[in-house]
């Protein structure tokens, strides 16, 4: 199996980020925003993928944590598009029930190359520390349309903020770990590519 891996940077006038990721690693996450929960939620999501992934960025956090947020996202699904490369061989589909207390969050995903979120999670109302629960959503449509992928997240139960939001990125971190699994040589498409 080739080195499925990959480092991104991007810069604007708004943000600096880079990642560096590796889909075959051991789970080591360690990322740096100067949003302590969106930090903590980027660790959970390398951590539970069984990813090495390091996020470093520098936002106008003065402005709002929007922009890095979301730009976190887009190169997030950058490094994982070019670290998957052609997407021979792997299980292509992922799903996953992830609970935390009374939260409960569905998330079934497709690295189909077709760019697609439904996102049916209640954002709740409350901050989480310095962080808004109502852009978890954009960070993963922009992670999921910058990684082509099909992405499905669905609350089924929960009144805590931050269980709610926690459950989402384990969950997709599971479903990740098994869609990116190799388990066979060729596209799985009938198609012939993703």
């Amino acid at each position: 199996m080739t080195n499925r891996a990959s480092h991104q940077r991007r810069e604007t006038a708004e943000t600096t980020v880079e990642v560096r990721l590796e889909l075959d690693g051991s789970g080591h996450a360690d990322a740096t925003t100067g949003i302590p929960f969106f930090d903590h939620m980027l660790e959970q999501l390398g951590k539970h993928a069984g990813f090495d992934l390091t996020v470093r960025a520098e936002g106008d956090l003065e402005v709002d944590t929007h922009h890095t947020v979301e730009d976190v996202g887009i190169v997030l699904g950058t490094a994982l598009r070019e670290a998957l490369g052609d997407k021979a061989g792997v299980r292509r589909f992922g799903w996953a029930l992830a609970p935390l207390d009374e939260a409960l969050v569905q998330v079934a995903l497709d690295l189909s190359g077709r760019p697609f979120l439904v996102y049916d999670v209640d954002p709740m109302a409350e901050w989480i520390g310095t962080f808004d629960p109502q852009l978890a959503e954009e960070f993963w449509r922009a992670f999921a349309f910058a990684a082509g992928i099909t992405l499905h997240l669905r609350s089924l139960s929960g009144k805590n903020g931050h269980h709610v939001i926690e459950s989402s990125f384990k969950g997709v971190a599971r479903a990740l770990r098994d869609a990116v699994r190799v388990e066979g040589t060729g596209v799985p498409s009938t198609k012939g590519t993703l």
